[in-house]
C-alpha cells in the first residue's frame, strides 16, 4: 500500500499526515486569494500550541486517575503565561509594527487577527478537533505542559524566520511581496512549510523510538 493510500485508509494512524496536509491545502487556498502573509502563519503556530495547551489541561485536570492535578495546574499556568507574552509580541510586531509603511499586509494581518479570514479559521477548527480526538482516544492523559514539543519548537524557529524574512525580503520590496502576488507569497510560506514538516518528521513517534 502506497503511503498515500495508507493516510486515506487509516486517517487515525496519520494524523501528522493529516494536520499537515489540511495546514498546505487551507494555507495554498488562502494564498490564492491573496489572504497569507507571515504574521498569518506565525499566529496559527501560536494557536496551534495554544489549543493543545488548553485542551490537554482540560482532559488532564478531569482525569480521576491523575494524583498530580495540582503540579499540571502549575504547568499549565506556567506555559499560558508565556503564550500571552509570545501573542503579545507576535500580534504588536509581526502584526503592525513590521509592516506599518504598507497598509495592504497590515489590513490582511487585521482581517486574521479578529477572525475575519476564513481559510485560517477552518484551519484552527480542524487543529481543534484533532486534539480533542487525540485526547479522548488516549487511555491515560499525562500532563505535558512542561515540555518542548515539536508546535513549541516551530513557533520559536518560525518567529526568527519571521523576522529574518521581514526584515530582509519583505520590508524592502514591499511592492513585490504582497498578499496579492501569488508566486512572492509562496516563496514567503514556503519556508515555514518545510519547517513544520521537518519538525514534525524529525520529532515524529517512530523517529524518537528510533533514538
Amino acid at each position: 500500500m502506497s503511503i498515500l493510500a495508507s493516510i486515506v485508509a487509516q486517517p487515525k494512524k496519520h494524523l501528522r499526515e493529516w494536520d499537515f496536509l489540511i495546514f498546505t491545502l487551507l494555507t495554498a487556498l488562502s494564498i490564492g486569494y491573496g489572504q497569507t502573509t507571515v504574521f498569518y502563519v506565525i499566529y496559527f503556530f501560536w494557536w496551534n500550541e495554544f489549543i493543545r495547551i488548553v485542551v490537554r489541561s482540560l482532559f488532564y485536570r478531569h482525569n480521576k486517575s491523575n494524583s498530580d492535578n495540582q503540579l499540571g495546574s502549575k504547568f499549565m499556568f506556567g506555559s499560558l503565561f508565556i503564550m500571552f507574552i509570545y501573542l503579545v509580541f507576535i500580534i504588536v510586531f509581526f502584526g503592525m509594527i513590521a509592516n506599518w509603511d504598507n497598509s495592504d499586509i497590515t489590513l490582511t494581518n487585521m482581517e486574521i487577527l479578529f477572525f475575519k479570514n476564513w481559510f485560517f479559521n477552518v484551519n484552527l477548527l480542524f487543529v481543534l478537533f484533532e486534539h480533542i480526538y487525540i485526547n479522548l482516544n488516549e487511555d491515560k492523559t499525562i500532563a505535558s505542559f512542561g515540555q518542548f514539543t515539536s508546535n513549541m519548537l516551530v513557533l520559536h524557529i518560525s518567529i526568527i524566520l519571521g523576522g529574518i524574512i521581514m526584515f530582509f525580503i519583505v520590508k524592502p520590496f514591499p511592492e513585490t511581496f504582497s498578499p496579492d502576488n501569488l508566486w512572492t507569497s509562496v516563496l514567503i510560506i514556503l519556508p515555514f512549510l518545510l519547517l513544520k514538516i521537518g519538525m514534525q518528521f524529525m520529532l515524529s513517534p517512530k523517529k524518537m523510538k528510533a533514538r
